[in-house]
């Protein structure tokens, strides 16, 4: 499912476990889906922080967030994770980048990174070191 077009409807009718994936490169946005999605969520996909952090103001139950760094808009991914951390600390985060590595305090202590190019097997890797026992479902 692809933001913005979806509405409160289609929102809730999202089984859990919720992956919500940001990439503003669509190629880049639809193999990471693809890969979360192989592992077990329904993801939602969107092309900027910005559409995503409105996302969570409606919709705010998933498990996982994976944005890049550079997504378009105002926020960046490094941003987006510091907001979520603080506001929806539940949700678990993974952020990556070709072109930046975090500085210290730039990631919260719910979030990972991974640097791009990524291989399938790291993204699985990275999540299961955030959901050892796989993604919980409701």
């Amino acid at each position: 499912m692809v933001l913005p077009s979806m509405d409160r409807e289609q929102l809730d009718k999202i089984p859990e476990p919720i992956a919500l994936v940001v990439d503003d490169e669509p190629l880049i946005l639809m193999d990471i889906a693809d890969i979360i999605s192989d592992a077990g969520y329904h993801v939602v996909e969107s092309a900027t922080a910005d559409e995503a952090l409105a996302f969570l103001e409606k919709y705010s139950s998933l498990q996982l967030l994976f944005t890049d760094v550079q997504t378009g808009g105002d926020l960046n991914g490094f941003e987006l994770a510091r907001k979520i951390a603080e506001r929806w600390p539940n949700i678990e985060v993974v952020v990556a980048s070709g072109a930046r590595v975090p500085k210290d305090g730039e990631l919260p202590g719910n979030a990972s990174f991974i640097r791009k190019p990524f291989s399938a097997e790291t993204v699985l890797e990275t999540l299961q070191e955030h959901f050892p026992d796989g993604p919980n479902k409701s």
